[in-house]
């Protein structure tokens, strides 16, 4: 099992993955979503709905499908998917305390906006590990698991993926960063029906890790990189 005692940057997901599934803070996205899909399409909800899941099953996100297939506007797209109550999202101080642990460079992915992790990491209570938010908008519309965001990811932040590791709650996205060399962490709940329908298709090699408890599961790695910090070399900087 590959370890964490050579990672620098730890880059996290942002939906069902920082925050727990079970808050369903997604659903209310999921169902503006569904709204919008009826109300651009001129069609029944229900109908929508099959559409919108369709979407996100071929293109990675439903805002990427309705803009390849309808030219959907994605600003007015965005801005009323995630217009939603975020109270719903509980303070974390157990996963504050983690993340605060945790040597190195924190940075969220998302195939969200950077107004939404804003508001979910003030929520959580952890803003202050975060000091870069990569969203759909810098990467042209392109979602995850396409490898193009990966690889303007890399560019615009600058990290090394052989010293970074990638927490997600859908495996797919998984596989880009796996074969660009960082280390990969799935995390699940049962509260995640898409992702859970996703991550029961195919075999998970490009998966070196998963867990169920983001917070307790960060714990561990830095006590483990605790324990193993007195054999190694001293840096030679701070």
């Amino acid at each position: 099992m590959r370890g964490f005692d050579h990672i620098e940057t730890w880059v996290f997901d942002l939906d069902n993955t920082l925050y727990p599934a079970s808050c369903r803070l997604f659903d209310q996205i999921d169902r503006k979503m569904t709204g919008l899909v009826s109300e651009i399409l001129k069609i029944a909800p229900t109908e929508a709905r099959t559409i919108q899941k369709g979407l996100f099953h071929k293109y990675g996100t439903t805002l990427r499908g309705l803009m390849v297939e309808h030219e959907v506007d994605p600003a007015y797209f965005l801005r009323h998917a995630h217009d939603i109550d975020y109270a719903p999202v509980p303070q974390n101080i157990p996963l504050d305390e983690a993340l605060h642990a945790l040597p190195g460079r924190k940075l969220i992915f998302t195939n969200g906006t950077v107004s939404h992790a804003e508001s979910v990491l003030e929520r959580l209570g952890v803003t202050r590990h975060f000091n870069d938010i990569f969203d759909i908008v810098h990467s042209d519309y392109i979602p995850k698991p396409d490898r193009g965001p990966y690889e303007k990811f890399i560019r615009q932040t600058n990290i090394r993926p052989e010293t970074s590791a990638m927490f997600e709650d859908i495996a797919r996205n998984l596989e880009a960063p796996h074969e660009m060399g960082m280390t990969t962490v799935l995390v699940t709940s049962d509260d995640n029906a898409d992702a859970n329908i996703l991550n029961a298709i195919g075999r998970a090699d490009h998966v070196h890790h998963v867990t169920s408890d983001l917070a307790e599961f960060l714990k561990s790695v830095s006590a483990k990189l605790k324990q193993g910090a007195p054999h190694e070399k001293p840096s030679s900087h701070h």
